[in-house]
């Protein structure tokens, strides 16, 4: 097994150093972040960092990168509080993909990467139209990660749009049957299949493991 030291990562080259870190901790979440602007201008980016962070309320977070560039994403979240985060399928990657691309703010990424922006439920920001699940969110708070000056944008579920037949009578929703891919790295996508369904692990209940 190879062994890789902090200081051999500090030594890498930067792409090289850059595909490992962002590859190494496993698959992430592929989604398309929605938002709009005060004058009305529509952006859309994708992210690979969405992660749960609560039910009860129900909470989302996702990281903002350092702003040594423009983040048009931050700038519209805090300037009107609303976004959507849209799932990303297999039929729709390449165009979510090129929504990385630095595009100047006037441009919609929606019309150069042929997506359709949609509004529901008379929802601020815009939801991706070809997305099967899409939730609008409200910004809560921003976390400022001093060690690498990144944020963590946190923001609470006000609606959910999903296709019916996703949900499962337990609530769980099948993404697989949703057709919902992953992201590895920065730019290879894949799509994940259910291995097995266990019950809520119990001590009592501990099956006997093999070796």
């Amino acid at each position: 097994m190879k062994h890789i030291s902090r200081q051999d990562i500090s030594e890498q080259e930067r792409v090289f150093r850059l595909n490992l870190i962002n590859s190494i901790s496993g698959f992430k979440s592929a989604n398309l972040i929605g938002t709009v602007d005060e004058y009305g201008h529509q952006n859309l980016a994708i992210f690979s960092s969405v992660i749960h962070l609560g039910s009860n309320p129900p909470l989302l977070g996702f990281i903002m990168r350092p702003s040594t560039v423009p983040r048009n994403t931050q700038d519209n979240i805090m300037a009107t509080g609303k976004y959507t985060i849209n799932h990303i399928h297999s039929r729709m990657i390449q165009n979510a993909h090129y929504t990385s691309a630095k595009f100047e703010k006037e441009i919609s990424e929606f019309e150069a990467c042929s997506l359709t922006p949609e509004f529901l439920n008379d929802f601020r920001a815009p939801f991706v139209k070809e997305s099967k699940i899409k939730m609008a969110m409200n910004f809560v708070e921003d976390i400022h990660i001093k060690h690498n000056n990144t944020k963590l944008i946190i923001g609470e579920i006000e609606d959910i749009h999903i296709e019916e037949n996703l949900i499962q009578e337990n609530g769980i929703v099948d993404l697989n049957k949703g057709d919902t891919v992953t992201i590895s790295g920065l730019n290879k996508y894949h799509k994940a299949f259910e291995l097995n369904e266990f019950p809520y692990a119990r001590i009592t209940e501990l099956p006997k493991f093999m070796s």
